[in-house]
């Protein structure tokens, strides 16, 4: 039985194990950066916060390891330990289910690799909407797999650019970052037109961003 299944078949409490197992593949990729009480607390931690707001717990384990792993990428980041050669972006709204999803898939697909993207939302939603998962699908963007996520400290710290969405003044401030804020419509409960429209603005800001920090890349 894998592992997403188990947590299928078992309540919250029960998933002990899984999460030590977790806890245990992170540990060994971050041997010599954290010990591993401190990567376990994170799993344990990132667990507990998907939990909150999983529609669906079989996916639980994966949303885990994997939310888990870019919050420690990016605590290693912030201390110094990483060193990225990459400017790193993140992207927040209010329940990382519309706006920043759309933005950081599209990112990641105009910058080619020259960009680390990230999302998260300061109430973040159960799944991402629907409405925005097929405008996306029109342009062979799959976000199926995509979750939201919450914001935490961590990865605003590792960020070189956080962009706003209309999350208001949840995104803690840290001095040497870029802060930009996108008046941009809520896509929730809205028709696929508007969604469709909300996405092509948001594309067209990514393209000037992208411009942008690859410009500064190539001259700092």
């Amino acid at each position: 039985m894998t592992e997403i299944q188990e947590t299928a078949t078992l309540g919250l409490q029960d998933n002990t194990e899984v999460l030590h197992r977790i806890s245990n593949r992170l540990a060994d990729r971050y041997a010599g950066t954290f010990a591993a009480e401190t990567v376990e607390r994170y799993v344990f931690e990132s667990y507990t916060a998907l939990a909150r707001t999983a529609k669906i717990s079989a996916y639980l384990p994966a949303t885990t390891e994997h939310f888990a792993n870019d919050r420690l990428h990016a605590l290693a980041k912030s201390k110094g330990a990483i060193v990225s050669d990459v400017p790193e972006v993140l992207f927040v709204c209010v329940q990382n289910a519309g706006r920043s999803q759309m933005a950081a898939a599209l990112l990641t697909v105009e910058a080619k690799g020259r960009i680390r993207v990230r999302s998260a939302g300061s109430l973040p939603a159960a799944e991402l909407d629907p409405a925005v998962v097929a405008v996306m699908g029109e342009m062979g963007l799959d976000l199926g797999k995509k979750y939201p996520k919450p914001l935490t400290d961590d990865v605003v710290r590792a960020s070189d650019v956080v962009i706003t969405m209309g999350c208001g003044d949840s995104c803690p401030i840290y001095p040497g970052k870029r802060y930009e804020d996108w008046d941009l419509t809520d896509p929730a409960n809205q028709s696929l037109d508007t969604a469709r429209a909300i996405r092509d603005q948001i594309h067209d800001k990514v393209k000037d961003l992208v411009a942008s920090l690859t410009k500064e890349t190539t001259h700092s």
